[in-house]
């Protein structure tokens, strides 16, 4: 199982009673830390307007981790393609590869200042109580679906979009932005009156380009169809992860980088010394997770005690019940064996970890130890 590499996702998170700039340079460290413990890539997620989440821009954390590693290959999990230009991308991440060539994975997304597609309901929308979810055929939970209706009908998403976009701006097919990201990598831009575009620096750029999604829906299917890689979304939306696999998967077509689908699936966890430890050390996700879904925008992740003092609503439990559950907290054993079923379920190529403690040294222990058994597999 050795074989199949671990990657960390970073969202530069920013603990109660610490600051961004602290936050940067921890994650800075982290990246330093996770090339030494063997980690095959290093992403940036994108978010906006969430205090407890230091991560607005990927490219530049990217430009920042690249000058303090060497080896260890690092990217973005996602851009997200809402509130930018195909061009935009392309010199950012250019500007980047021009000096620390051949590491750079360029992840695409679909949200960020995109209006949402259809017609939905301001309430919080979660499965009935009657549904309880399932497993995989090898016993990996999966979940009650999580619908996301009330966030886009919330007051900060409506802003966030009014923020991210130019007035008047229409964001452009999500499939034309990527078939445009890739023809400018590739140097083979063309408008429709024939004007060739060549990016400098950008064109020729040695990226990798990777889809990011949460479903069975448009992104598997851009990614399949373009002979993409691609990375199911575990961790943030557990429910969807097999069908969102078996779509790229069936869209899939062999492209001049990739002849088979290759696939990287996510996962949050928290290794300690035992299980009692890590579950402490968890004790701030749920209400971490409960600020996010229920619209106020991540708060700084919470001191243990901080998150004991919540009072709980049986709302509040059902709001987070599908993030918590798949959360693997344990031993290091515990938590590679549990990533070995993820990996069986889906045939990944890859895992994807991310892990959130309140103290920077805790985190940095999670990732030493999950790396160190996971050679041993």
């Amino acid at each position: 199982m050795s074989r199949v590499p671990l990657g960390i996702l970073d969202l530069v998170p920013v603990s109660s009673g610490s600051t961004v700039p602290e936050a940067l340079r921890n994650s800075i460290d982290l990246a330093r830390r996770a090339e030494e413990f063997g980690y095959a890539r290093y992403w940036f997620a994108e978010h906006h307007l969430n205090p407890g989440v230091a991560g607005s821009s990927p490219a530049v954390v990217l430009a920042l981790t690249a000058a303090a590693t060497s080896t260890i290959r690092i990217g973005a999990g996602a851009v997200q393609l809402g509130h930018r230009t195909p061009l935009s991308v392309v010199e950012e991440f250019g500007l980047i590869d021009a000096l620390y060539p051949g590491r750079l994975d360029l992840g695409l997304g679909r949200s960020g200042g995109r209006p949402p597609t259809s017609s939905t309901p301001s309430t919080v929308s979660i499965s009935s109580t009657e549904d309880t979810g399932g497993h995989a055929p090898n016993g990996l939970r999966i979940p009650p679906k999580f619908s996301p209706a009330h966030l886009l009908e919330a007051p900060l998403f409506k802003l966030r979009q009014q923020l991210l976009q130019q007035p008047g701006a229409k964001t452009p097919d999500y499939a034309a932005q990527i078939d445009d990201i890739l023809a400018l990598l590739a140097g083979t831009y063309r408008n429709a009156e024939g004007v060739e575009a060549h990016v400098v620096p950008g064109e020729h750029a040695d990226v990798q380009v990777w889809i990011l999604g949460s479903s069975g829906g448009e992104s598997a299917n851009v990614a399949g169809a373009n002979g993409l890689r691609f990375g199911g979304n575990y961790h943030v939306a557990p429910s969807g992860v097999l069908e969102a696999v078996q779509a790229y998967r069936a869209a899939f077509k062999p492209s001049a980088e990739l002849a088979r689908p290759y696939l990287s699936v996510s996962a949050d966890v928290v290794v300690a010394e035992d299980e009692a430890t890590a579950r402490e050390l968890a004790t701030g996700y749920p209400l971490w997770v409960r600020s996010i879904r229920s619209a106020e925008g991540a708060i700084p992740f919470p001191r243990p005690e901080e998150a004991r003092r919540h009072q709980w609503t049986q709302e509040d439990r059902r709001l987070v019940a599908d993030r918590v559950e798949t959360q693997f907290a344990g031993s290091a054993r515990q938590v590679a064996d549990r990533l070995e079923q993820l990996q069986e379920a889906t045939g990944a190529d890859e895992l994807l970890i991310t892990t959130i403690t309140h103290d920077h040294r805790d985190r940095v222990r999670s990732y030493e130890l999950l790396a160190r058994e996971w050679a041993t597999r």
